[in-house]
C-alpha cells in the first residue's frame, strides 16, 4: 500500500515529487523565498556525495581550494559572455551596514572571474602548470521558478578550474572529468546517462565548448547533471594569465571548469524513488540498514545487538530502531526515508531459526538463517541492489529513447511520451530554435559516431550532427 502523504507519481508527478522530499524529510522551505533548509536526510545524502566526488578529484591530482563569496562588478566584467551570459540571475551587494558601496560586489554565481584573477597573480612559468584546483561552496543565482533540490536561488556546488601549458592537456583534463561524472552517475547513484557536446547556443558562457551529462527522469524530462567546460585562452587573455613557456616566451594558459550539483539529489528522487518515498542506491545512502525488533524481548534485543555489533563492526552503517512506535509505523519510516535495507526480528523469528531482510527498492522479503553470515549476506543483496537499480532504470531511458525522422514525430513523443529524441540537424540555430516551440524541447548534447539520417529534422536540407534532444528542468 502506498503512503498516504505521497501523492502517486503517475497521477501528478510534479507534487509526487515534493510530497516525496517532504516525507523523507530532505529539506524543507525557509523564510527566505527560493531558498530551502537541507534537513539531516537530506545533507547527509549531500555529505555522501562530496566525499565520494572528493575523493575520486583527489585521485586525479586535485586539491580544494576556497576563494571569497563576492566579486567586484570590474572583475566579472573583464569577460564579457561571462558576465553577459548570467546578467539576468546575479545578487548584487550595494551596500555595506548603512554606506553605499564605491563598487557593487556581485555574490558568487560562479567562480571563473576569481579563479582568473588569482592565476593571474600566481602562475608564471611552465613549471607552475598544470594548477588543478577545486572548490565546494555555495553559489546564488536569482532563479524565478524555483524547486527543492533542482532550482534554488542559493544552492550548494563543486566547481573545479584548472590551468594548463598546452590546449591539448586542458582538453584532456575537460574529457576527463566529464569521464570522472559518468563514473559517480552510473556507478555510484546507479543513474545510466548519456554524455556529449553542447550545442554553441546552449554551451557555458565564455567557453570554447562544454561537455554534459544529461540524465533522464522517470518522467521522461531531461535534467542537464554535470557539465565539463573547455576555454582554451579565453579568460586568460582577459585577465592576463601568462607563463613563460620552455622556449622562455610568454604565453597565454589554457584553462578548463567543471562542476556539478545538489540538483544531484533531486535526480536520485526522480530516478529510484516510488509511491512509499525515497529509494536510495546502497552505495550512496548514508545509512544502509535499519534493525528493526518486532517485539520488546530479551531473546530479540539480544539478536538485533549481535547484528547491530557486526554490522557496525564490518563498516556498515546502520541503527536499531527502538523508538516507542508500532513495527508496521517502523517498516514505513525506513521506507520512506530510503534505508536499502531492512532486518526484522521477533520472537516467532527466533523461533524458527531466522529473521526477516526486506530489500527497499523491490519490497521482497527473505527469511535469512540466524546461522547465516549476515555481514556478507548483506554486503550481497546490497551489491544485487545496486546493479538491479542501474539496470532497472537503463532498461527504462532506453524504453524513452526514441529515433524522430520528422516534426510530427517529435510532437507526439513530446506532448505524450516524453523522453530523448535522436533526430539528426543541420547545424543551423534557426532550426534549434524551431524544436524549442514544440513545449520547449532542447539539444541536449551533440552524440558522436552515430547517424540515423542525412536530413536535418526541421528544414530538410543536408545534416552534419545527431542531436539529442529533450524537454528539461
Amino acid at each position: 500500500m502506498a503512503n498516504k502523504a505521497i501523492t502517486s507519481r503517475d497521477v501528478d508527478f510534479a507534487k509526487w515529487y515534493t510530497d516525496v522530499v517532504m516525507a523523507a524529510h530532505l529539506c524543507d522551505y525557509s523564510s527566505v523565498k527560493g531558498c530551502t533548509i537541507f534537513e539531516p536526510n537530506g545533507y547527509a545524502i549531500w555529505e555522501k556525495m562530496q566525499k565520494i566526488l572528493d575523493d575520486m578529484f583527489r585521485k586525479t591530482g586535485h586539491k580544494n581550494v576556497y576563494l571569497p563569496l563576492f566579486i567586484p562588478e570590474s572583475l566579472m566584467r573583464k569577460e564579457g559572455e561571462l558576465i553577459n551570459g548570467f546578467a539576468p540571475e546575479v545578487a548584487w551587494v550595494t551596500h555595506g551596514g548603512a554606506k553605499e558601496l564605491e563598487e557593487r560586489l556581485c555574490v558568487r554565481p560562479t567562480s571563473e572571474t576569481l579563479f582568473s584573477d588569482y592565476y593571474s597573480q600566481k602562475v608564471k612559468s611552465y613549471r607552475d602548470l598544470p594548477v588543478k584546483y577545486n572548490q565546494w561552496a555555495n553559489v546564488v543565482r536569482w532563479e524565478k521558478e524555483t524547486r527543492p533540490f533542482l532550482r534554488s536561488r542559493e544552492f550548494l556546488w563543486q566547481e573545479g578550474h584548472t590551468v594548463h601549458a598546452t590546449a591539448e592537456e586542458a582538453e584532456a583534463e575537460t574529457l576527463q572529468m566529464l569521464n570522472v561524472y559518468k563514473d559517480f552517475f552510473e556507478n555510484y547513484l546507479a543513474i545510466p546517462v548519456m554524455t556529449g557536446r553542447k550545442t554553441e547556443k546552449e554551451k557555458f558562457a565564455g567557453a570554447e565548448y562544454t561537455l554534459t551529462v544529461e540524465a533522464l527522469m522517470y518522467n521522461g524530462v531531461a535534467l542537464q547533471s554535470s557539465t565539463s567546460h573547455y576555454f582554451g585562452q579565453k579568460f586568460s587573455k582577459a585577465y592576463n594569465i601568462q607563463f613563460l613557456n620552455k622556449n622562455n616566451e610568454l604565453e597565454y594558459a589554457y584553462q578548463t571548469s567543471w562542476g556539478t550539483t545538489t540538483r544531484m539529489i533531486g535526480a536520485l528522487i526522480m530516478v529510484h524513488s516510488d509511491d512509499d518515498g525515497l529509494v536510495l542506491p546502497p552505495k550512496i545512502a548514508p545509512t544502509k540498514v535499519a534493525i528493526i525488533p518486532i517485539k520488546d524481548d530479551e531473546k530479540v534485543k539480544a539478536k538485533i545487538e549481535e547484528i547491530y555489533n557486526k554490522l557496525n563492526e564490518a563498516g556498515i552503517d546502520c541503527y536499531i530502531d527502538n523508538t516507542d512506535k508500532s513495527a508496521g509505523f517502523k517498516f514505513a519510516e525506513a521506507e520512506v526515508n530510503g534505508i536499502p535495507v531492512r532486518i526484522e526480528v521477533g520472537p516467532r523469528d527466533l523461533e524458527n531459526g531466522q529473521i526477516t531482510v526486506a530489500r527497499r527498492d523491490t519490497k521482497e522479503k527473505f527469511q535469512v538463517s540466524i546461522d547465516e553470515d549476515i555481514v556478507a549476506y548483506t554486503n550481497n543483496l546490497m551489491e544485487t541492489m545496486q546493479k538491479d537499480m542501474f539496470n532497472k532504470a537503463l532498461e527504462r531511458k532506453n524504453k524513452m529513447t526514441y529515433e524522430c525522422h520528422n516534426l510530427s514525430e517529435v510532437e507526439d513523443i513530446i506532448n505524450n511520451h516524453p523522453g530523448f529524441i535522436k533526430a539528426m540537424w543541420c547545424g543551423d540555430e534557426a532550426c534549434e530554435l524551431r524544436m524549442k516551440e514544440i513545449r520547449g524541447t532542447k539539444s541536449r548534447c551533440i552524440l558522436n559516431g552515430e547517424k540515423i539520417d542525412d536530413k536535418c529534422i526541421v528544414c530538410g536540407k543536408e545534416a552534419s550532427k545527431l542531436v539529442l534532444w529533450g524537454i528539461q528542468y
